[in-house]
């Protein structure tokens, strides 16, 4: 039967070291009791020590009583229980320890906490299962809306190996048919040369039998046989004419497939953007929700604020972003001027404005209805522009546009060295008697989007 003094010990074998020293500091900090072990007894004190000072100091009953108030003190109920039970057992008398109100209160104030930190944890898993739910989705339109651009794509493919074997066929066989039909006329014309020479050999055998005078006999017109040379056509050329004017088709189809993928995956970091009201020009009107910008003839009296723009008919979005990747897409169709890009949140608003990466802006822009321009260079833009991309990495120091019904990249600034916020920048260029009042349009891209 183990004593109390073992008890005990194996009770503080049990405590970490930090929780010893909370131990010894605790059974000493009431100073008032005369009882008390002395402070410079137990600062050097290891486990054994301990538990000897305290049941020399006050037997083994009260070693152990206080031992389950300390212990209790310092969150080891556990340890507590064990001894209270432990000790119970050995003394036969079924006494169990009964927490004190106070350590049944802090039991349950844990308990409270422990049950806070637990409807959390569950509420961040339920977010985190909508996010994954949400991935998952967005993952599955975006593999729908690949797929179906693939097929799309193979199926213009296919048709242009198709039409190209047709068209190749075709000439082949034009070509076949004109050689066989000059090869025809030739036969022809030398069968009836064969047949006139036959007849005159009949007439010759004949006059070999008499001695009729051969001024009588009449020469037969025979045709010079260098003349009828006859050469096969050489379908290798064609065949090779085909195949190159195939190439360029797929090789142009493959380009116009790879540069709407790589647009696809630059969509999936779209953000939605909405237009800052504190900063439009005066002239500019801006629809209620925030996406439509155009610029009406009249200047409305609206706050001189330092956001707002003063001379030139601009906008900002109101979400910034100084890290990761984003991309937005703005509408510019049937409109004569307009400007799309990024800035810097701390540009002059004021006056005289430099649109180049130098004052803080990154954008193109049209100009007189036909020029695309991009800080002060022409740009060479294919197919009608309606639609402009924006994709900023802003960690590569990057910005790219691209034409969104084409894909067509139209410009990128490379080797930015980015210092503060960056926010969407938009114009939609001045009323122009009315020839530019269509709005320009924030648009949202196919759902896909991963921001």
């Amino acid at each position: 039967m183990a004593t109390a003094k073992e008890d005990l010990w194996k009770t503080l074998e049990d405590l970490t070291g930090d929780q010893f020293k909370q131990f010894k500091w605790l059974l000493q900090a009431d100073g008032n009791d005369p009882r008390s072990i002395p402070v410079s007894r137990l600062e050097k004190a290891d486990r054994t020590d301990t538990v000897d000072l305290m049941v020399q100091r006050y037997g083994e009953a009260e070693a152990v009583r206080r031992s389950l108030q300390v212990l209790e003190k310092i969150s080891r109920n556990d340890l507590a229980q064990h001894l209270s039970n432990t000790r119970s057992a050995q003394r036969g008398d079924g006494l169990t320890a009964v927490p004190s109100q106070c350590e049944s209160e802090r039991q349950k104030s844990r308990l409270r906490e422990m049950k806070s930190e637990t409807r959390l944890k569950i509420k961040e898993r339920k977010m985190k299962i909508c996010e994954i739910q949400r991935s998952a989705e967005l993952s599955r339109k975006s593999a729908e809306r690949q797929t179906a651009e693939s097929l799309q794509t193979f199926r213009v493919l296919i048709q242009s190996v198709q039409e190209s074997l047709s068209h190749l066929t075709e000439a082949v066989e034009e070509k076949q048919k004109t050689f066989q039909k000059q090869a025809e006329q030739l036969i022809r014309k030398l069968e009836k040369e064969v047949s006139e020479l036959t007849k005159s050999e009949a007439e010759l055998d004949r006059l070999l039998l008499t001695d009729t005078n051969l001024q009588f006999l009449q020469d037969v017109e025979t045709s010079d046989l260098t003349e009828f040379s006859v050469h096969q056509p050489s379908y290798g050329e064609t065949v090779m004419a085909s195949v190159n004017k195939l190439k360029e088709l797929l090789d142009g189809e493959m380009k116009r497939f790879l540069s709407k993928a790589k647009l696809i995956r630059m969509q999936q970091f779209a953000v939605d953007v909405t237009l800052d009201p504190d900063t439009a020009h005066p002239n500019l009107v801006l629809s209620p929700d925030g996406k439509r910008v155009h610029c009406g003839g009249v200047k409305r009296n609206l706050p001189d604020n330092p956001e707002r723009f003063d001379t030139a008919a601009n906008v900002l979005g109101r979400q910034s972003f100084s890290s990761g990747r984003v991309y937005f897409e703005a509408e510019v169709r049937e409109k004569t001027a307009w400007d799309v890009g990024v800035v810097y949140g701390s540009i002059g608003r004021k006056g005289s404005i430099s649109s180049s990466p130098g004052g803080g802006y990154w954008a193109i822009g049209l100009r007189s209805g036909d020029t695309i321009k991009a800080a002060g260079l022409n740009l060479d833009v294919k197919t009608p522009l309606n639609k402009v991309g924006v994709f900023v990495d802003y960690k590569m120091g990057s910005i790219i546009f691209h034409n969104v019904d084409s894909a067509e990249e139209i410009h990128r600034y490379s080797d930015c060295s980015f210092t503060e916020k960056l926010y969407p920048f938009f114009s939609p260029g001045v009323y122009h008697g009315g020839l530019n009042a269509k709005p320009l349009i924030i648009k949202s891209p196919p759902s896909n989007s991963m921001n």
